[in-house]
């Protein structure tokens, strides 16, 4: 018999879900495991191949706070996603950080971000944009809290940043490496 979930206790339900769940592994016997359920999100690094730059975000992040990480955190604009598809999620995302309206999206993948603890899986776009594209001023959505700093890093410094550890988010660094492997001309 395949490992099952034998049931399911909430224990909090704010910004995400917490939820204590009883596995059944194939032997029958019982565990239990935390799950922390954020459903889908996505995430874009938009870049610019004519001037050679990415545009990249910072803000207060608790959890990198809370494990003796620095008060702000460098990523690519990302967010759940909604109620619509994903592309036009990360397109949302993307102006609300950054101000930035992206219209092709190249999707690199669609992942698990924590799979030993979180439902949350995540769709990973590149985007290419250009000058004309910056609309708006960015800087996240006042009415959540959000204190969003829009950063233009060229991408060989954003390189470099990936292979000194200073740029320390998962998805950010996918997302580098991946642009890197499909545009190497771009760095």
């Amino acid at each position: 018999m395949a490992p099952r979930i034998g049931g399911v206790r909430l224990v909090h339900d704010g910004w995400a879900r917490f939820l204590v769940a009883e596995v059944i592994p194939e032997d029958g016997t019982r565990m239990t495991r935390e799950i922390e359920d954020h459903g889908r999100a996505v995430a874009v690094l938009p870049y610019d191949p004519e001037r050679r730059v990415a545009t990249l975000v910072s803000q207060f992040r608790a959890p990198v706070l809370y494990s003796e990480g620095p008060p702000t955190h460098m990523e690519v604009p990302a967010g759940l996603l909604d109620e619509g598809a994903a592309e036009d999620e990360a397109r949302r995302e993307a102006m609300e950080e950054t101000g930035l309206r992206l219209s092709a999206l190249d999707l690199i993948a669609s992942a698990w971000s924590m799979p030993g603890i979180s439902t949350e899986r995540m769709d990973l776009f590149l985007a290419a944009y250009g000058v004309a594209d910056r609309t708006g001023a960015g800087g996240g959505l006042a009415a959540e809290g959000e204190a969003v700093a829009v950063h233009e890093i060229p991408l060989r410094d954003l390189a470099a940043m990936g292979w000194d550890g200073r740029l320390t988010d998962m998805k950010s660094l996918v997302l580098l490496y991946a642009l890197q492997l499909r545009r190497p001309d771009l760095f």
